[in-house]
């Protein structure tokens, strides 16, 4: 397929200062994009330090609730990547009404502001959670959405409103990610690889609740190299479409052990009952097959990866700072 050319294009990332965003956005400046981030910048003003100063980067703080303000930012946008929203589902449960405002209601003006605006191209980060339990060992793009929580249900309807306004103008693709992990410089650590690992790496104790969970993962440098991937794609191989993205398909026990085997052989793993029994295991086939998208990093990179900044100290206080868990910075804030 050939690629479109990218050079002094202007993509929108909304949430571009989030867990995914500080990875993405240095990508689409090296690739030769002018990138306006959209972002409440929750996490820190330095999220972005590796390219600040670069004059195709504009920095915005900003609610995406704002229609005025996304007014002003689309002007001149050739493509959004849509990543902003309240996630995961503690976070998301801490204020329900907020969530649905940013994550629901919020969506569909921004839409409709894209076009009006002449944006071309929409690309939503949806999730692979939107399918709900699965009995299925592979779970594919054209098996029933059956959303769990408030969460993914509403990443499920927006994955509706955006099909809806899509035209021969304004070319749309919806990306399910797995769960994401990897260094990040905004760093998560409440997702399933990250948090392992941390508690491996400073406690030399890891707890699994369950462990028989299928969890699918993907690292962080595939899903920025993704995101970058479906803006310079010719319009037609993916308009419309929706994919699933993730790599490796792995039980929570599993992880746990792939954890240990690299952090130390004195790390131990202590397994304790829970009544959180959501399992998602996804098949990526669809994407390898029609965009030729071939995760290039490992559970073990993201590891390996996450060691490295322990050991640098890029991740100071890791176990206490609320920077690193969502659900202990949403509590301190008010977004209303």
């Amino acid at each position: 397929m050939k690629e479109v050319d990218a050079e002094g294009k202007t993509v929108l990332v909304t949430g571009g200062a989030g867990y995914v965003g500080a990875v993405l956005v240095p990508r689409l400046l090296e690739q030769g994009f002018r990138v306006k981030v959209l972002d409440l910048f929750i996490y820190g003003d330095d999220v972005l330090r590796g390219v600040q100063g670069n004059s195709n980067l504009e920095q915005i703080r900003g609610d995406i609730r704002d229609q005025k303000l996304l007014r002003e930012t689309m002007r001149g946008c050739y493509s959004v990547i849509h990543l902003a929203c309240i996630s995961n589902d503690p976070s998301f449960e801490l204020d329900p009404e907020l969530g649905r405002s940013i994550n629901f209601d919020a969506f569909g003006p921004l839409v409709d502001i894209a076009i009006e605006s002449g944006v071309q191209r929409f690309i939503y980060a949806s999730s692979s959670s939107v399918y709900g339990l699965k009995s299925e060992s592979d779970v594919t793009e054209d098996l029933a959405l059956e959303p769990l929580t408030d969460y993914s249900k509403y990443k499920a309807l927006c994955e509706e409103i955006l099909l809806e306004k899509r035209t021969s103008n304004f070319t749309t693709l919806i990306l399910r990610p797995a769960t994401i992990c990897g260094y990040s410089p905004r760093l998560r650590l409440d997702l399933t690889v990250n948090i392992l690992t941390s508690h491996a790496f400073h406690n030399r104790l890891i707890t699994v609740f369950g462990g028989t969970q299928m969890r699918p993962n993907l690292h962080i440098e595939d899903m920025a190299a993704l995101y970058v991937k479906s803006l310079k794609l010719p319009a037609e191989s993916i308009d419309g479409k929706i994919y699933n993205a993730g790599y490796e398909n792995h039980r929570v026990s599993e992880i746990a052990m792939i954890v240990k085997s690299f952090v130390g052989p004195d790390v131990q793993i202590v397994t304790k009952s829970t009544d959180d029994n959501r399992s998602y295991h996804i098949s990526s086939e669809k994407i390898r097959r029609e965009l030729d998208f071939i995760p290039k990093h490992t559970l073990q990179d993201a590891v390996s990866g996450l060691v490295a900044a322990f050991n640098q100290n890029l991740v100071p206080d890791a176990l206490t700072k609320d920077i690193y868990y969502n659900i202990r910075k949403m509590q301190g804030l008010s977004l209303a």
